[in-house]
């Protein structure tokens, strides 16, 4: 009996042992996902991801010139017409410099007078000089030197027009610049994103991130990425339906627009841990049908394109 006594302790301790084991494992248990994944309704799919975009592309706004913004006249979400200003650059340098520009255009006119003046004058005396030369009271020579005085005061004010047209044109060109302070919408369009306020400073030409971001909101496109493997397989005639990220039940036709001929490296990420990065992709831009869904600029569709090959 004692002998049997230490391996049944043994026993009773491993299976002590693997009963807290077990106990400890953790419970796998199913789970329902939150809304069902889209379903292709084709027989034969390319499936990709889609970006929604405003039907004029998203225009990112810059300004003409660098300066301290002084004011800006849009927010986020109202909609403009082409024309309308969208942001003020402080002009008071500017300003200045038209009226100093605007003085010595009215000291060109001026001039020009004066020249204008000079030039009739002696026209006159050569005009008198020439009624006398018959009687013999003049000589040739200052006949000659009233043709010459003439022909100087005529390039006198030759001189003086040019300098006029030029300080014209100086002023034009102050003006110019002071309509480019106000920058204003390129087209009709809501206005998307604003990351501008008054007192920051704006740089003149391409920004990292846009001042402000504008489109046309009705109708919207999707452009849709698809691998370059799949590309051949993509027609402008075939059927094509986007379904909205957490509800698959709502979903649109696609009506096709035009391929961007440029395949490009993929820059649009959905977030799956299995997407590839690595991968070009050919981008296809369609219009959305339906328009009482609620999308935004700038959301992502998972989008279904018919393959007409049967591949």
């Amino acid at each position: 009996m004692k002998r049997m006594t230490f391996p049944l302790l043994a026993l009773a301790a491993l299976g002590f042992g693997l009963i807290s084991m077990l106990a400890w494992l953790p419970k796998w248990q199913l789970t329902e996902p939150p809304s069902p994944p889209p379903a292709s309704r084709f027989a034969h799919t390319v499936a990709a991801v889609g970006l929604i975009e405003a039907s004029t592309e998203n225009i990112a706004v810059g300004s003409h010139l660098a300066g301290v913004v002084e004011r800006v006249f849009v927010a986020v979400g109202e909609t403009v017409a082409m024309g309308d200003p969208l942001f003020q650059v402080d002009d008071r340098h500017l300003r200045a410099q038209l009226a100093q520009a605007e003085a010595a255009a009215q000291t060109a006119e001026a001039r020009v007078s004066v020249a204008s003046a000079a030039l009739d004058d002696v026209t006159r005396q050569l005009g008198f000089i020439e009624g006398l030369i018959d009687s013999g009271a003049v000589s040739a020579e200052e006949v000659a030197r009233r043709r010459s005085a003439v022909q100087i005061a005529q390039a006198k004010l030759s001189e003086a027009h040019a300098d006029a047209r030029t300080t014209a044109a100086h002023v034009e060109l102050i003006n110019t610049e002071l309509e480019r302070c106000v920058v204003t919408a390129p087209t009709d369009g809501q206005v998307l994103q604003v990351k501008l306020r008054a007192g920051e400073f704006a740089v003149a030409g391409a920004t990292a991130s846009p001042m402000i971001l504008l489109g046309r909101s009705t109708p919207l496109h999707l452009r849709v990425d698809v691998d370059e493997h799949e590309a051949w397989r993509v027609r402008p005639d075939a059927r094509a339906t986007a379904h909205v990220r957490g509800n698959a039940q709502l979903s649109t036709p696609l009506d096709f627009v035009r391929f961007e001929p440029f395949v490009v490296p993929k820059r649009s990420l959905t977030g799956d841990s299995t997407e590839r990065v690595d991968t070009r992709v050919l981008q296809v831009i369609y219009r959305i049908a339906r328009d009482d869904l609620r999308l935004f600029v700038g959301q992502q569709m998972d989008v279904f394109i018919e393959d007409s090959t049967g591949l």
